[in-house]
């Protein structure tokens, strides 16, 4: 099983995936018969792994499992998913024989158009599934939970995503500029090599994943506990064109960030701002939009009426269309 991400940054990782720091100190633990607790706990993987227990008379020390004991584990647990997994294709088998010898049932093609998946398991079973083979990845993240998704989550989607770079893939995403210091984000980008970009802009659309341009995966409900998964050739063209588009107006995060320059002393958040306060919204639709809090929101919107002179949320209307600063922005992009 895949580790969980420690504090130390120790990328999460398998048995047979034994990490550089990890055989190090287990091999010196096999030579002397022990290491110290603070030893172990800089490689997680190899008390999660079971390569290392706690000394029966000194919990302080950490004592190896013999690499034989270890293998002959593994092995046996190997076996017995094997095993399962064929006695689950001999009751599959009996199940659908059956049902495959129904006269006069109407099929529906292999894979349909449009297809509704219900549960987070679900859903990222069958992203899994369309990744297996790709080439290619586009996503859209307007939000990434800055704790993180549960870690048997988050290690399958780090793993699926570093499989296709290393098939030679191309994976891009499209983040708000809120998230370019996320934690989570910024990790992301230190696990995966290859050929990964990331950009940001104020405002992006909702969350989409389209594979190989051929099926996309977009929420159909606002907790995203359900999904659709689209194979239909014109919505999937549709996705890939507002992706690219928006790719194009947003700025480079990695592999290298940019910093956006402010205009006449008008940051780049504070024109996305001014335009949503021209067009009448209100601070929390404004915080919404670009991904802050109304708090932090309030604050830009008290620089910006500061900065024009405002006295009022009527008149900071009238002096951010009299400024000028939104044809700033426009030219700027």
């Amino acid at each position: 099983m895949p580790t969980e991400e420690s504090t130390t940054g120790h990328r999460p990782h398998g048995l047979e995936d034994l990490c550089e720091a990890g055989t190090a100190v287990y091999t010196r633990a096999l030579r002397e018969g022990r290491v110290s607790g603070e030893d172990a706990r800089a490689v997680p993987c190899l008390v999660d792994l079971g390569l290392l227990h706690p000394h029966v008379g000194d919990p302080f020390w950490m004592e190896p499992i013999s690499p034989a004991v270890a293998l002959h584990r593994q092995l046996r647990l190997v076996g017995d998913r094997i095993a399962d997994e064929r006695r689950r294709e001999e009751r599959l088998a009996e199940v659908f024989e059956q049902l495959m010898r129904i006269e006069g049932v109407r099929t529906a093609p292999e894979a349909p158009p449009i297809s509704l998946l219900s549960g987070k398991e679900q859903i990222n079973l069958a992203i899994t599934q369309a990744m297996s083979d790709a080439t290619e990845l586009l996503t859209v993240q307007p939000y990434v939970s800055h704790v993180g998704p549960p870690p048997q989550i988050h290690d399958r989607a780090i793993r699926r995503d570093q499989a296709l770079l290393d098939r030679g893939g191309r994976i891009r995403t499209l983040y708000q500029h809120t998230l370019r210091h996320a934690p989570t984000v910024l990790a992301r980008y230190e696990w995966l090599t290859g050929d990964v970009e990331a950009r940001t802009l104020d405002e992006v659309i909702h969350l989409l994943i389209v594979i190989d341009r051929t099926v996309a995966f977009i929420p159909a409900s606002k907790d995203n506990t359900l999904g659709l998964e689209v194979r239909h050739p014109a919505l999937v063209e549709h996705f890939v064109t507002t992706f690219d588009r928006f790719w194009h107006l947003a700025v480079p995060m990695h592999p290298r960030a940019t910093q956006r320059p402010s205009v006449d002393g008008v940051t780049p958040r504070q024109r996305a701002i001014a335009s949503l306060l021209v067009e009448g919204h209100t601070d929390a639709v404004v915080a919404d939009r670009l991904g802050m809090n109304v708090r932090t929101a309030r604050v830009h919107i008290a620089k910006l009426a500061a900065f024009l002179g405002s006295e009022s949320r009527a008149q900071l209307g009238y002096l951010i269309g009299r400024s000028g600063i939104l044809e700033q922005k426009v030219q700027g992009q």
